[in-house]
């Protein structure tokens, strides 16, 4: 079982096939910060947690264990209420 922020970034960083260097380019930070990250040594801030749900293609609320659910339901939304989301 998946608890931690840390346990989920590592899980879903191995489901895309990506390694630590790889993501840290991607959102425009350091190998180590990520190693961190992922080894529940610190928290990401919040731009940074979402620039990594984005990647990863879940929300933020799944990722700090809010929900269980990867993706969010945009069923029903506007069309700028679905690009509130995703800024």
């Amino acid at each position: 079982m998946v608890d931690s922020l840390g346990d989920k970034l590592k899980l879903l960083r191995k489901q895309k096939g990506l390694t630590q260097l790889q993501v840290a380019k991607r959102i425009g930070v350091s190998k180590a910060v990520i190693s961190n990250y992922e080894l529940s040594n610190r928290t990401p801030p919040y731009e940074i947690l979402i620039k990594l749900a984005k990647l990863y293609n879940v929300s933020t609320d799944y990722l700090l264990g809010i929900d269980d659910r990867k993706t969010i339901d945009i069923s029903g939304l506007t069309e700028r209420q679905i690009s509130a989301i995703w800024l």
